[in-house]
């Protein structure tokens, strides 16, 4: 019987939030995927897959002078798969204490689907960041692992050593850079589906019934041109917190690395499209940051942040890039050699 408490909702579950409307539940660890609010979203064009056609070398051209040929060239390419995952939950509640309820029963129900909200939003940003495909086939593949070297020229050494570090971010979002990947066929987002009564068993074996929910969601990410990304790993987090090492110069190297960060680039029928430029970071090098950019000693009390409106919601913001603070980026990354 002891699984009952670990995974049916129980009626002690529901006391204990008997002080707050159900609808009124504060998450502790509640948080939106801040890279899905940014994300640009493809559908996959091989099924559960998607393949893009990466150039990597450009024809061969040369000065011409009349009466001779025009040299012939051809550039080159190369084809890169990437695979999608999907997470997914069930949430069962004994339809015995849906009765007792009442009229109440739906907001019962929708307590416990906005924790499968936020457990599903949590695995996966971190698997957006963190997952590796060679280790875990089911999941997809990471940003982390298509950055893990320092001979990247889009990786910069943040200098840190222990086991005390993160990383911080600049990605592209747009069709021709970063994208998001859904299987063709499957809604974008988390899915939640009322798969109705269903007939359980007890950890006696004896049967009784609950309604039953299922949450889901599946998609991938797929990264089309690696130039229009950065990261800077190897921070380490007690060298920035005593003031030893500072975001803003690193934050400057990485932009500096970036392909398309010229304004005068427009989108156009036919032509590159820019793409959207985010920059991701934890609270500890936000905070950081945020400290970096205010001369409190100075008389115009000059802060570097600015903040920006991104679709109501306002953001700080470094050199015009909006920047996401996200939990899902750890303090405990291992080195990137």
């Amino acid at each position: 019987m002891a699984i009952l408490g670990n995974t049916y909702l129980q009626l002690i579950d529901m006391m204990k939030r008997a002080d707050e409307p159900l609808y009124g539940i504060v998450e502790a660890l509640a948080r939106l995927n801040p890279f899905m609010k940014d994300a640009n979203v493809l559908t996959c064009n091989q099924g559960t897959k998607h393949k893009s056609l990466i150039r990597t070398g450009l024809p061969a051209v040369s000065w011409g002078a009349l009466y001779q040929g025009i040299a012939q060239g051809k550039s080159t390419t190369a084809e890169v798969e990437d695979t999608t995952g999907f997470v997914e939950g069930l949430s069962p509640v004994d339809e015995r204490l849906l009765a007792l309820y009442g009229d109440k029963a739906a907001a019962v129900r929708m307590s416990e689907a906005n924790a499968f909200f936020e457990a599903i939003s949590q695995a996966v940003e971190s698997a957006i960041w963190y997952s590796n495909v060679n280790i875990n086939g089911k999941q997809f593949h990471g940003l982390a692992p298509r950055y893990n070297s320092l001979s990247n020229p889009n990786v910069v050494n943040g200098g840190g050593s222990g086991s005390d570090n993160t990383s911080i971010w600049i990605v592209t979002h747009g069709d021709q850079q970063t994208s998001v990947l859904v299987p063709e066929n499957i809604k974008a987002g988390i899915q939640r589906e009322d798969m109705g009564r269903q007939r359980v068993l007890d950890g006696n074996g004896n049967p009784f019934y609950v309604k039953e929910e299922k949450f889901s969601q599946h998609l991938g990410i797929g990264v089309k041109d690696w130039r229009y990304n950065a990261r800077v790993p190897n921070i380490d987090v007690s060298d920035v917190i005593s003031g030893t090492t500072k975001v803003n110069p690193l934050l400057r190297k990485a932009y500096y690395r970036l392909q398309g960060r010229r304004s005068y680039q427009i989108d156009m029928p036919g032509q590159f499209n820019p793409g959207n430029t985010v920059i991701y970071m934890n609270k500890t090098l936000l905070e950081a940051l945020d400290a970096e950019g205010t001369n409190a000693a100075g008389t115009d009390n000059f802060v570097r942040l600015k903040p920006m409106e991104i679709q109501g919601e306002e953001v700080q913001s470094w050199r015009g890039i909006p920047i996401r603070e996200t939990d899902a980026l750890l303090n405990t990354e291992s080195l990137v050699a």
